[in-house]
């Protein structure tokens, strides 16, 4: 492959890798994947800050003003919805509006978007040291999941299922970062991963 291909990734903490260094977070990574596999990558342009819920991605977005196009796109967003106690409705009609978004990034090429669900909190020890119901917020998780995935699909773009890794660091701390509460590069190790076989596959 001779093109250098754009990479845009959109998304909150999970996306620009809050508490670990830059070139561990995901985005990163997966450039790296990618590039020994012989394929070229640009530098990533990243839209994320800590915090975000989907109206402030959106808004965020808008600000940006981006008038070109991308031939990889990444989305994640939701988990501060769910903490700040938002509902599904609410996040499935402001999550189809920032996949549309991202498609539109895509050049309205489906296919080129990837999304990732929603990593689960419950499973880290800043959750267990909450007054939190930490089954209830396993159950938020999954229902936001359950949308993302569904409207993923109806898009035809990708959907990346990495919960089930977030939920192993009940047994392997080492996933998650000093903070006790955001992944560590070695869970965005492999949700890089399971990212570039599928971007390799396609």
């Amino acid at each position: 492959m001779n093109k250098e291909l754009s990479y845009l990734a959109i998304g909150d903490s999970y996306t620009i890798g809050e508490a670990v260094e830059q070139v561990e977070s995901f985005p990163y990574q997966l450039v790296e994947l990618l590039r020994k596999k012989g394929v070229r990558v640009a530098n990533t342009k990243v839209i994320a800050k800590t915090g975000w819920t989907t109206d402030e991605l959106a808004l965020a977005i808008e600000q940006e003003n981006i008038s070109q196009t991308f031939d990889l796109v990444t989305l994640l967003i939701g988990v501060n919805n769910q903490y700040r106690g938002y509902s599904a409705e609410n996040y499935r009609i402001e999550f189809k509006q920032l996949l549309h978004s991202a498609i539109a990034f895509a050049n309205e090429k489906s296919n080129n978007v990837y999304v990732l669900a929603i990593p689960d909190w419950a499973y880290t020890n800043f959750a267990k040291k909450s007054d939190r119901d930490l089954s209830k917020i396993s159950q938020e998780i999954d229902a936001f999941n359950e949308i993302n995935c569904y409207e993923t699909a109806m898009c035809g773009a990708t959907y990346i299922d990495i919960t089930p890794i977030s939920r192993r660091a009940n047994q392997d701390v080492s996933l998650i970062a000093l903070d006790e509460l955001h992944p560590s590069g070695k869970m965005y190790a492999e949700w890089a991963k399971l990212l570039a076989e599928q971007i390799i596959r396609a």
